[in-house]
């Protein structure tokens, strides 16, 4: 039996959720009902806490698609699949389903014996991620016993880092069953744009994995002596390296534009590779957490013989104990375009500069930007002679 198993059918016609409710029951599943969109978003947490939503498409005022991303969008519901029930058949409007954030559709009219398989998948995978929570909830409890802090930091990673490896994972899935069950149908254009979905998915996956991989190489430089000194070889000037880097990443953002440099001359004493990790990570963040036509600046001057760098936008920003637990990989539900991540970002940045015993420091003001400032040594600091290669 299913006993405890919850799910919400969203539909505006009445009799389709007595229709659902037919083909479901005998099943033990506990169905809740909301006749739209806003109800179905409102009853989250407070009526509902579905395991599995089964969402019509057409529907008035907040149509289905609408209704899929803004659920999407809401962190403790992000893990919760959601079925599309629709009777649209264009390839156009499935994929725009899956970009929406849709883990599954069926089409109408419904097949009782297609339900109850779709929602079983669907379930199964809901189990999977649950599992892995309560895995990650167990593992939290045990290292709180040695060290509470500790606690935290691996604790909001484990549990943030599984549902960012499986969302990429389920867009490149999505796109490879879209095709195997419609490629007689599919025209090229439409194969390349449910290609071009499964593409991306893979990038990101394959991003998050890269910056990962940075994060744990990064924690073994700082934590081991280091025992041999880089010399220079193809020293350059941090005017040739920084602006160029800036501009490529405002370029990917189509904010080339909204881009300032303002960068003293001068050799640094960092690695070109460490240097490209911080200046990716921060302009990355400058960018995809502010919007379109405001200002990224980024300005860097020689103070007591230390290079000082500042990154500033005009973005979200954050409240004061977000910045406070930046260590911990606390994902800051900054949600700007629909932008997510793992909380790795500042903490590899905060790694570089630890690396060279810099000073690293960021002051922010709620919904109206960030300022990240950075102190780095020169390339003659006999402390840390390493230089851009």
């Amino acid at each position: 039996m299913n006993s405890g198993i919850s799910i919400l059918v969203v539909d505006d016609e009445p009799n389709n959720f007595d229709t659902i409710e037919g083909m479901l029951m005998g099943q033990g599943y506990d169905l809740g009902y909301a006749p739209n969109g806003s109800d179905a978003i409102d009853s989250l947490g407070q009526f509902f806490n579905p395991d599995v939503i089964l969402l019509d498409v057409m529907m008035p005022e907040m149509d289905g698609i609408a209704v899929c991303r803004h659920i999407k969008s809401m962190p403790e519901w992000q893990a919760v699949p959601i079925i599309m029930v629709t009777a649209l058949t264009a390839k156009e409007d499935l994929a725009r389903c899956l970009r929406a954030g849709a883990d599954d559709f069926i089409s109408k009219p419904i097949s009782a014996v297609e339900l109850r398989a779709r929602v079983q998948s669907m379930l199964r995978i809901k189990q999977q991620y649950d599992h892995i929570q309560l895995s990650t909830k167990l593992q939290q409890n045990t290292i709180e016993l040695l060290e509470n802090s500790l606690t935290e930091l691996r604790g909001n990673l484990a549990s943030s880092f599984s549902h960012e490896l499986n969302t990429p994972l389920n867009g490149v899935l999505s796109s490879f069953l879209l095709l195997s069950d419609h490629v007689d149908e599919l025209d090229k254009e439409e194969m390349c744009e449910i290609i071009g979905i499964g593409t991306q998915s893979a990038r990101r996956l394959e991003k998050l994995t890269q910056r990962f991989l940075t994060y744990l190489y990064l924690e073994l430089e700082t934590n081991k002596q280091r025992t041999t000194t880089v010399e220079p070889t193809h020293p350059c000037t941090i005017t040739s390296f920084i602006p160029a880097m800036a501009q490529a990443k405002a370029e990917t953002f189509g904010r080339l534009d909204d881009l300032s440099v303002d960068i003293a001359d001068g050799r640094i004493g960092i690695t070109s590779k460490h240097l490209e990790w911080l200046l990716d990570e921060l302009l990355d963040n400058a960018f995809k957490f502010s919007g379109p036509n405001t200002s990224v600046k980024l300005v860097g001057q020689w103070v007591n013989q230390t290079l000082q760098l500042e990154i500033r936008d005009d973005g979200r920003g954050m409240t004061q104990d977000q910045v406070a637990r930046i260590g911990a990989f606390v994902q800051f539900e900054r949600h700007l375009h629909g932008q997510q991540g793992v909380g790795l970002g500042l903490r590899i940045a905060q790694k570089v500069v630890d690396l060279y015993d810099g000073k690293f420091l960021i002051s922010s003001v709620d919904q109206k930007g960030t300022t990240v400032k950075i102190t780095l040594p020169p390339a003659d600091q006999s402390a840390n002679p390493w230089v851009i290669e």
